[in-house]
């Protein structure tokens, strides 16, 4: 429910970008170094969060944040300019980079104990969410205002973590045997060869994370602005988005188990690339919803494989570094799709994506011989 509520608030906001840009009367360079508040905000915290489930169990962090996080997502729909928007959005980033941290090392903790590889699964949850929270957003894009829509989605997160709270509060974090039975040296006390691991599955993370966060920002806006698409038909690009990636999450551990990891992230890397060539370079609006969905099933599983591997090497620690890195990719995306927006077009600085799910297959192929240290 934590992973499915991150979703549903992250995508309620996203759909009402167009909206909001216009409020604050942003050109896209400046939108995209506002929007680049949400990603700082979530780097800056991570780390910290990580220490923080170390600490006190990633079960009470991840409720504080299901709390400050809907009290956040009301904050940018009440801004009139670029800089107060980037402002608020740099602590929506912080309480929605706290969430990501502690609910990923609650989800490793119970893959391990499952011994399944069950993380797509729980990221389905997320893109239900997203694909839900776009959906509704989608709907009252044209008949309610932005500032009523997200005061709504904290009422529904505020009510959501009331239920679901007390119920993981019930229950100690776990803390698997293989990770108790390793004596002195902990999660905390990585080798050189283990910590060079956790990094490349980090950058892996930042190449999807890039393409995950370039949809989510500039999605929508691509539809309306380039292919003249409907406000509505807009918001429901990302939708399609998410309900890709659901669908691929949701097979994700028997295409884990039947393909391994390697050509799992080889493949989803490859799809993604051709699905982004396809959205962003299409001259129809259908034919980009299409592109949009062939990227969502690429680019399915490949950030959770990333954050669950670094995650059973270090705990909290591994998912906290890999999750920052990954979600830098969302911090280099706004800016850098936004000044080559400027420079160029929207379409050609979509293309980008498609570069690094390559780079990201790439990768993933190199880490074939490192996947189990």
């Amino acid at each position: 429910m934590f992973f499915a509520l991150d979703g549903f608030l992250f995508a309620g906001w996203v759909v009402r970008i167009p909206a909001i840009k216009q409020q604050t009367g942003a050109s896209a360079s400046t939108l995209g170094l506002a929007l680049l508040g949400v990603s700082a905000g979530a780097v800056i915290t991570m780390m910290l969060t990580g220490r923080l489930c170390r600490r006190f169990g990633s079960h009470p962090v991840a409720v504080v944040c299901g709390v400050l996080l809907p009290l956040s997502i009301a904050l940018p729909a009440q801004t009139h300019s670029a800089l107060s928007l980037g402002l608020v959005l740099l602590v929506f980033g912080a309480a929605y980079g706290g969430m990501n941290v502690a609910m990923n090392s609650a989800a490793v903790d119970l893959v391990a104990a499952l011994r399944r590889p069950v993380m797509p699964s729980f990221h389905a949850a997320f893109s239900l969410g997203g694909m839900i929270g776009a959906g509704l957003g989608g709907l009252v894009a044209g008949g309610l205002s932005p500032s009523a829509h997200l005061l709504c989605l904290t009422g529904i997160g505020l009510l959501v973590t009331a239920f679901a709270g007390p119920v993981l509060l019930r229950y100690p974090s776990l803390k698997p045997a293989p990770a108790a039975a390793d004596g002195e040296a902990g999660p905390q006390r990585l080798s050189g060869r283990a910590r060079r691991v956790v990094i490349l599955f980090g950058v892996i993370a930042l190449c999807t994370a890039y393409g995950e966060g370039a949809l989510a920002d500039w999605g929508a806006l691509h539809l309306e602005q380039d292919l003249h698409a409907h406000p509505g038909l807009a918001a429901a690009g990302y939708s399609l988005f998410a309900l890709a990636m659901t669908a691929g999450r949701l097979t994700g551990t028997a295409l884990l188990e039947r393909l391994g990891q390697t050509r799992t992230l080889v493949a989803g890397g490859g799809t993604a690339a051709a699905g982004m060539l396809l959205g962003s370079l299409a001259p129809t609006t259908w034919l980009a919803l299409l592109g949009f969905a062939v990227t969502g099933l690429g680019l399915a599983n490949i950030f959770p494989v990333a954050v669950g591997r670094a995650g059973e090497l270090a705990g909290p620690g591994g998912v906290a570094a890999a999750s920052t890195l990954g979600y830098g990719g969302m911090l280099l995306g706004p800016p850098a799709i936004g000044f080559l927006t400027d420079w160029f077009s929207l379409p050609v600085a979509l293309t980008t994506v498609a570069l690094l799910a390559v780079a990201a297959a790439a990768l993933g192929y190199g880490a074939r011989n490192a996947a189990h240290p």
